[in-house]
This record gives structure tokens, sequence and C-alpha cells, in this order.
């Protein structure tokens, strides 16, 4: 009975050291890929701004343009308003048409106003868009660099990675399917992934509360699958304190 705890608890170690070696390959990764979407995000959003102060810088050159066309048409009325003052009856003819030339007169200043208000617009889109392709360049260098950085990453521990994962299998064909189950389940609810620990120190190697001594000597004893009676993971062994 003693050896077959014994091997049980040897399989399960085996298996969470293991683990333990995927966990630190994918936590090297594991920042990168986040880090590589976080870029691709923000250059998306610097790109459709930098769209958007395009479509913005077009709307007031050809709002620009219609208020041109629009003194245009004004200079060409207040030409054949003034041609017609000349052929006026009375008095009353020419205080209207004089108003009407007056209200073009008023309709230019109003476009040469909106014209300059447009071109000081353009000016702080166009500077925002230097700015903003200047800042989404940057940002495409850092995903480049981030993007070979993880390929690289990738590359070196692919090999080890798949040499892991066949050593996993095989380990984990070896436990049964209860302890198994038992192994997984805990290792999704702790933080670190550590399902099987020791205890070092008087203390549970997961959680780091105290383990008493009775319970220490039937953990080294190896005659039954004993828990951690805080955080429930896998006492495997008890590490000999060197004094």
């Amino acid at each position: 009975m003693e050896s077959t705890v014994a091997s049980k608890l040897e399989a399960l170690s085996k298996l969470q050291s293991i683990d333990s070696q995927l966990d630190e390959i994918r936590r090297v990764r594991g920042d990168l890929p986040e880090e590589v979407q976080d870029l691709e995000d923000e250059i998306e959003g610097y790109e459709v701004r930098v769209r958007k102060f395009d479509d913005e810088v077009a709307a007031l050159n050809d709002s620009i343009a219609q208020r041109k066309q629009a003194i245009k048409d004004s200079e060409g009325l207040i030409r054949k308003y003034e041609e017609q003052q000349q052929n006026v009856r009375n008095n009353r003819e020419y205080d209207a048409i004089t108003k009407e030339i007056e209200l073009q007169k008023l309709e230019i200043q109003i476009s040469e106003k909106k014209i300059k208000e447009a071109h000081y617009q353009i000016d702080q889109k166009i500077n925002e868009i230097e700015g903003t392709k200047h800042r989404l360049e940057e940002r495409r260098k850092d995903l480049d660099n981030k993007k070979k950085e993880l390929e690289q990453i990738v590359s070196e521990s692919q090999e080890e990675e798949r040499k892991l994962e066949e050593e996993r299998n095989s380990a984990a064909s070896s436990v049964e399917d209860r302890l198994l189950s038992a192994y997984n389940r805990i290792r999704k609810n702790v933080r670190n992934g550590l399902a099987v620990v020791s205890v070092k120190r008087d203390a549970c190697g997961g959680c780091f509360n105290t383990v008493p001594p009775q319970r220490q000597a039937d953990i080294a004893a190896q005659k039954k699958i004993i828990v951690c009676e805080h955080c429930g993971r896998i006492l495997a062994g008890v590490e000999l304190r060197v004094y």
C-alpha cells in the first residue's frame, strides 16, 4: 500500500514538474502576444484617426471651394446690380439695389471669414495628422520588434515545448483518472499552477500556511494522499530542515 501511494505521489510530482516547465515557457511567451495585440490595436486606432483627419481636411477644402465660388457669384451679382443702378427711375429702386449690393458684400465678408477659419482648421488638422503619423511610425517599429522577439522565442522553445508535451502525455497516462482530474482542477484554481507541493520549513509549499508536526509525519509516511487544509494542494513530501 505504501509503495502504491508513493508511486502515485511520484507520478504526480513528475507531472507537476513538467507542467511547471511548460508554464515557464508559456509565461515568457505569454506577455508578448498580448503586447503584439495591444500594438496592433493601437496602430489600427492611429490609422483610423489619420483617415478621419484626411476626410475632415477634404471636407474643409470642399467648403473653401464652395465659399470661393459663392464670392465669385456675389461679385457677379454686384456688377449686375451696379449696372442696374445706372438705369434706375427713382430713389426707391436705387435704394433697393443698394441694399442688394450691401447684402452681397456682406455675403463676401462672411465667406472670406469662413475661408480663413477653414484654412486655420486645415493647418491644425495637418499638424495633428503629422503628429499621429509620427506616433504611428514609432508604433509600427515597436510592433516589428515585438513580432521578431516573439518569433525568436517561439522558434527557440518550440522543440523544447514539443518534447515536454510528449513527456506530459506520458506522465499523465501513469496517473489514475480520479487523481488526474483532481490535479487538473487544483491547477486551474491556484495562481501559480502548483497543484503538488512539498512541506518546506514546516509550511505548505503553495500557500505557506503552517503544517502541524503530526500531519507532516503522515505526509512523510506516504500512507495516503494528503492535501493542505488551507489551499487544497496535494502535499507530496516533507523537505527536511538543514541546520
